[in-house]
């Protein structure tokens, strides 16, 4: 790293990557909801992880780790704003955005290796070249940073694919989009050679990432009209139908039945008594 980078990553306040965060285990935190894809329960330093399929569960990555203290930068992704990373639970004061990280593929990997030497994750998504790329990944475990591309990576330790899920939210023809159900495969070597699948909503009503939890049954949002036939029950939004009842009685007092008419063969008989 030249000294002109290094004299301004210090007036940043930025040291060499890991020096900012005591991380005697040597993982960094990820939110709960992810913990389950890693094999140490966080991002391990040194570690190169591809992210496939959605910038947000990148985001969400850095969330919990920026929150803590780490510095993150992100190259590559012109259309990732600092808005959108707020939004997930990243602290984007302790957050780099590089849009145009180099003309070629040779400039890119220049920059890259240089945000590597001062912040303990880079997000890359300009593609590289292979021999780049192993580079990249060696600087990284060299300096203990957590390098994390978005395009395909050759050795990453562990890709994360994220498959495009169902949005909810709208109604007929109005609503808002408030969450998305996010599939998420984890795939690796070594210790994370082993499968892992786990959905998550992403983002969740409240903007950030929580785990995904099967309904077993129909429960009425707020607002919600009940079908024709339905009565909700007070205080939980379940419906259920009225219980069948027999006809309705008067409370008047009762009366007398009125007298039956005569048949005709009764007529007769009196009338010739």
């Amino acid at each position: 790293m030249s000294r002109s980078a290094t004299a301004t990553l210090s007036a940043l306040g930025v040291g060499a990557a890991g020096e900012l965060t005591a991380d005697p285990a040597g993982v960094l935190p990820v939110r709960g909801e992810l913990a389950d894809l890693l094999p140490r329960g966080g991002l391990r330093r040194g570690s190169t992880v591809s992210v496939r399929g959605s910038t947000s569960l990148l985001l969400a990555l850095l969330a919990e780790a920026t929150a803590a203290g780490c510095w993150a930068a992100i190259a590559g992704l012109p259309r990732c704003g600092a808005l959108a990373a707020a939004e997930l639970g990243v602290a984007v004061h302790r957050l780099a955005l590089v849009p145009r990280p180099g003309r070629d593929q040779s400039q890119v990997g220049r920059t890259v290796a240089a945000l590597l030497d001062g912040f303990d994750l880079v997000a890359v998504g300009s593609p590289v070249s292979p021999s780049a790329a192993r580079k990249l990944s060696a600087r990284a475990r060299h300096r203990r940073s957590v390098l994390l591309p978005l395009t395909d990576w050759p050795g990453a330790d562990l890709a994360l694919h994220a498959e495009s899920g169902s949005w909810t939210g709208l109604g007929r023809g109005h609503g808002l989009l408030r969450e998305r159900e996010l599939v998420v495969r984890a795939t690796g070597r070594g210790t994370a050679a082993r499968p892992r699948r786990t959905t998550l909503l992403l983002p969740a009503r409240d903007g950030g990432v929580a785990a995904h939890v099967a309904e077993s049954r129909h429960v009425a949002e707020p607002g919600h009209v009940a079908e024709p036939g339905h009565v909700a029950e007070p205080g939980h939004g379940l419906t259920r139908r009225p219980p069948t009842r027999g006809p309705a009685r008067s409370s008047a007092p009762s009366r007398a039945p009125a007298p039956k008419p005569l048949r005709r063969n009764a007529r007769l008989a009196v009338h010739r008594a």
